[in-house]
């Protein structure tokens, strides 16, 4: 298959085809950076960081770009209620950006540019947009003329003007023009962060940092611009006329947009109150069970967020992770056979990787593609159960080895020790407990033997006795 993906501009799948041969361009707006991260943050940084991972994999040449604002109102409220400078209460949550995300397994982008760090080329292209008629300047304010850019508006709501303005919140300002044009600079408030510019003191609108960022480091066009669904109007909308009215030039090829994260179906937002930071996720969940949960559903559907959804996430985590313990402790005693007949282990591994490039190309699609692991998962448990040891060596490299490249490599999931939470079982202390049950039986303590293998059940172990040797599977609970 070829990879297509949904393009928002289109409304429809495309095949992707980047600008340039195998170089791919991706810009996915970032945080602003005046609080904590939440979960939604993270559900959209795990998807594009898997998006990524698979452009990877399938041999693409990929430059990554995530922003960080630093300069906002948010900000700079935040930090007067603080008693801090603003540079300082962005750099601090900056930083703990980093400390909430990389436990997540999210690759880190090539470029983490900061809008406080471009102020000069923002104002090289204000000018610019002033100069061909698509700005203008009040009172140390510049505004985006909308009139000037009508036909250009809606590529990705794909309504009228008229029709996305109603019921958004418009920025009230009797200077402008028309009440719609947006601030490309701010003339600066009394005791506000501020620089200098050709119309005064000031600071820089939200949309225009990333356009300026975006095309400084990935050129006029960009293959690939993402971010969360409630980004498109006004933000992404505003970026294409900015951009596009700047360079002449199409700014992104395709538009990628992922769901919302919800409680008791609507939107989890810090403005709704209704979110749950990424650290208090972290004080009852390992970081892989989080990314496994947001994984688990395909980037672009929404999610509803729950305990128990993070539970069952749980569960079918520690699943592969149990199977891979099991892969890696079977490999110790496998052995390398002589050319016969081919392994069925290889076969698996092919049928599991074809599956979930198949589901991957269709729109990055990870539910199917999880879906697949899991196949292969109670499938390679069968063969484990049936086969007779030593197992073939060269069938379960294979097996580990695609089993690692589709978990690891591209959805990005660990599987190390120090992140098993309390109460997981690894294969040893199984083995373990099967003797002890064992000594139980021989000394007839069938209530102790009983309860062992009721407990392992429960935790999804099923034991099975044949004459004096017990064997056992994960199974579903």
């Amino acid at each position: 298959m070829t990879l297509k993906l949904h393009n928002t501009r289109s409304g429809k799948k495309e095949e992707f085809v980047p600008l340039n041969d195998n170089k791919v361009g991706m810009y996915v707006c970032g945080p602003t950076v005046y609080d904590d991260c939440h979960v939604g943050h993270a559900r959209s940084y795990v998807a594009f960081d898997v998006i990524r991972r698979y452009l990877l994999f399938l041999g693409y040449d990929v430059t990554h770009v995530q922003n960080f604002t630093d300069v906002d109102d948010n900000i700079i409220n935040r930090s007067a209620e603080k008693g801090v400078r603003p540079q300082e209460l962005a750099e601090h949550y900056t930083e703990e950006y980093f400390r909430d995300i990389d436990p997540l397994g999210i690759l880190r982008a090539d470029h983490y540019p900061r809008a406080s760090r471009y102020i000069k080329e923002m104002q090289e292209v204000v000018l610019r947009l002033i100069e061909k008629g698509h700005a203008y300047e009040v009172d140390g304010s510049v505004y985006f003329s909308i009139e000037t850019a009508k036909d250009r508006f809606g590529q990705l709501r794909h309504q009228s003007l008229d029709e996305m303005l109603n019921g958004a919140r418009v920025e009230v300002d009797e200077r402008k023009r028309d009440p719609k044009d947006f601030a490309l600079w701010k003339a600066a408030k009394p005791g506000e962060i501020s620089w200098d510019s050709p119309w005064g003191k000031g600071r820089p609108g939200w949309h225009i940092e990333c356009s300026t960022m975006a095309t400084a480091l990935l050129g006029n066009t960009l293959d690939i611009h993402g971010g969360g669904m409630d980004l498109i109007f006004p933000h992404h909308e505003s970026e294409i006329l900015q951009s596009e009215c700047y360079t002449g030039e199409p700014f992104a090829r395709y538009w990628l947009h992922n769901g919302f994260l919800r409680i008791n179906e609507e939107k989890m937002s810090k403005s709704l109150g209704n979110f749950f930071t990424i650290k208090e996720i972290y004080e009852r969940f390992e970081p892989m069970v989080l990314r496994f949960f947001l994984v688990y559903t395909h980037y672009r559907s929404p999610i509803d967020f729950s305990d128990a959804g993070l539970e069952e996430a749980e569960r079918s985590f520690e699943r592969l992770r149990v199977f891979r313990e099991r892969l890696k402790g079977s490999l110790k005693e496998a052995v390398q056979t002589d050319k016969g007949d081919p392994s069925p282990f290889i076969a698996l591994a092919e049928e599991a990787r074809d599956a979930f490039i198949k589901a991957m190309d269709d729109d990055f699609n990870t539910r199917n593609a999880i879906a697949a692991i899991f196949t292969m998962v109670g499938e390679g448990n069968r063969l484990l159960d049936s086969m007779k040891r030593p197992y073939p060596g060269e069938g379960l490299n294979t097996l580990m080895e695609t089993f690692d490249t589709l978990t690891k490599d591209i959805l990005g999931l660990r599987f190390e020790a120090r992140e098993r939470p309390a109460g997981a079982l690894t294969p040893a202390l199984v083995e373990l407990l099967i003797e002890v049950r064992q000594l139980a039986r021989n000394e007839k303590n069938w209530a102790l033997a009983d309860h062992i293998r009721a407990k392992l059940k429960e935790m999804g172990i099923a034991l099975e006795d044949s004459g004096e040797e017990t064997t056992w599977k994960f199974v579903e609970r």
